[in-house]
């Protein structure tokens, strides 16, 4: 069961994290340990030969870590981004992408995940991410 709801998250996004804005983000599936968030086709994020760019699947897979992170905690706002690497396996086509995070490990201090990205139809990883987030040491609720 998730800790947040997606209209929460979704809420906190549109109040908290304003440059998300431009990404458009849709939460498609969000319990505990996971979530699954799209990155709508957007002409904006393409680069010189046809292909999303990287920043953009980065962005994805960062916000995808952090609404699995609140999934399994809570509304804890200050949880942050404290390594993040990224393989691009293939060429992304211009398109929807999903990336699909999973946490591996959630402490007190430190969660690490991992967030394959899919384009198209779902059936080609397009790349792959590992994330680690700090979670402060009170989890105090966003308010």
């Amino acid at each position: 069961m998730s800790q947040i709801t997606r209209e929460q998250l979704e809420e906190l996004t549109r109040e908290r994290l304003p440059f998300a804005k431009a990404y458009r983000f849709v939460i498609e599936n969000l319990a505990a340990h996971e979530a699954w968030v799209r990155l709508p086709a957007n002409g904006e994020f393409l680069r010189p030969g046809g292909t999303i760019s990287g920043p953009a699947m980065m962005a994805l897979a960062d916000y995808a870590m952090y609404a699995a992170i609140l999934a399994t905690i809570g509304p804890v706002e200050l949880a942050v981004t404290t390594n993040l690497n990224i393989n691009f396996l293939h060429k992304p086509e211009p398109g929807d992408l999903v990336a699909k995070a999973r946490l591996i490990k959630l402490g007190k201090r430190l969660a690490v995940g991992d967030v394959p990205i899919f384009g198209g139809d779902g059936s080609v990883m397009v790349a792959h991410a590992t994330a680690t987030y700090s979670i402060p040491p009170q989890r105090q609720p966003v308010r």
